[in-house]
């Protein structure tokens, strides 16, 4: 199980605030709904915590994804970008 938190893919965020993937991949304010199509579409086992809040901003509830997923987080990572990125379009 891989966690994705919608802070992973913000282009928004710096490295350090908690963005995972390049500027080039990254999107504006990803919500869990877009990241929950794009998984969707991906055909991948997902479940959806709405209730917990990114460690970098506990006082947040954000809401985070796990994922069932074979392969790195960052190949999962882009891949769910560019899908928000393609249903935005």
């Amino acid at each position: 199980m891989i966690t994705i938190w919608p802070q992973y893919l913000d282009k928004n965020l710096s490295l350090s605030e908690g963005r995972k993937v390049s500027k080039e991949y990254a999107v504006a304010d990803p919500s869990l709904s877009d990241i929950e199509r794009a998984l969707k579409r991906l055909g991948l086992q997902y479940n959806i915590d709405r209730e917990r809040a990114y460690p970098g901003k506990w006082y947040e509830k954000s809401g985070r994804i796990l994922v069932e997923w074979e392969g790195t987080k960052l190949e999962l990572l882009k891949e769910v970008s560019l899908k928000i990125k393609e249903i935005r379009n």
